[in-house]
């Protein structure tokens, strides 16, 4: 595990890359959409130092869905669902 700035672990999965703030300037768009849904943090640098870092706040659209509504559109209901179809007395 490697240890976050802020002391929590980061899961060793992540990977984290580094680009110069020239770069980080000309494709800040395309890179903020990159993180978003890779989870992937971007580390900008200046003058090969750290001086901001691009993560994924998590609520968004990454790769790592939530798991309420993770099987949407891939089942379809047929019927009515509600009703046990016949009286529970018969069961």
């Amino acid at each position: 595990m490697v240890t976050r700035a802020s002391g929590r672990a980061r899961p060793p999965e992540l990977k984290v890359r580094t680009i110069s703030a020239a770069r980080f300037k000309a494709q800040c768009l395309a890179l903020m959409d990159e993180v978003d849904r890779t989870g992937e943090e971007i580390v900008v640098t200046k003058r090969n130092r750290p001086v901001a870092k691009l993560a994924a706040l998590g609520g968004g659209s990454s790769g790592r869905r939530a798991f309420v509504g993770r099987s949407r559109g891939m089942m379809e209901v047929r019927g009515d669902i509600a009703s046990a179809g016949e009286k529970v007395e018969q069961w």
